[in-house]
């Protein structure tokens, strides 16, 4: 596991963060734990692992999409407090948040704020059936649902470029070949940088089978 220096440290070293950024990371940490002692944001037992846990978790997902081109679009479905999308926000990528629990919302809002992240981000404070259909580049789901029911919701929003980039834990092979019943297109599984049992998966033109 990786522990806070270390995950401070790969932050720098694989994104060449800032001192700004980082100083912005660090706010929207204080901000997390803050509200996550009055709702449950995250797990109590992972308040002092979440650079390791919940940033750079976060922050890894953005090492598989095309970072060249800055206006590419994410949407982050069932995004919680903000993992991975305002830590995403935060390095600089456009994103739209989904997030259906009133409680969530009014934090993302907070922080968006605070963190003067509002040119970044979009924050779409309702369940994602009833999100308006629009164009993303890539979609992220790091707690939201099974991946075929993932799929199942959110493939609307994808053209035929767009790519999947799924944070999943150590069933991730159980979860893919369920998925894989109704599903095909490229997929890659990774493992996570911050944990031996979790993994992302890359997946690019997927596709109902017929």
């Amino acid at each position: 596991m990786m522990d806070e220096a270390g995950a401070k440290a790969w932050l720098r070293d694989a994104f060449d963060v800032s001192r700004e950024t980082l100083e912005r990371l660090e706010a929207y940490v204080a901000l997390l734990l803050a509200e996550a002692k009055s709702q449950n944001l995250i797990a109590h037992s992972t308040f002092d692992s979440v650079w390791s846990r919940h940033i750079v978790d976060s922050a890894q997902l953005l090492s598989f999409a095309d970072t060249s081109d800055p206006s590419r679009r994410w949407l982050d479905i069932g995004t919680g407090p903000g993992l991975p999308g305002l830590v995403l926000a935060i390095l600089g990528c456009q994103v739209t948040l989904v997030e259906s629990r009133g409680r969530r919302v009014t934090f993302l809002y907070e922080a968006a704020e605070t963190l003067d992240l509002q040119a970044n981000i979009r924050i779409e404070g309702k369940r994602l059936e009833t999100v308006e259909t629009v164009r993303h580049d890539i979609v992220a789901a790091r707690a939201f649902a099974p991946m075929a029911k993932t799929f199942e919701l959110a493939a609307r929003f994808l053209g035929k470029d767009g790519m999947w980039i799924l944070p999943r834990g150590k069933s991730v092979e159980e979860e893919l070949a369920a998925a894989r019943d109704s599903w095909q297109g490229d997929f890659q599984t990774v493992q996570s940088v911050t944990n031996s049992e979790a993994f992302i998966v890359v997946a690019r033109n997927v596709r109902r089978r017929k």
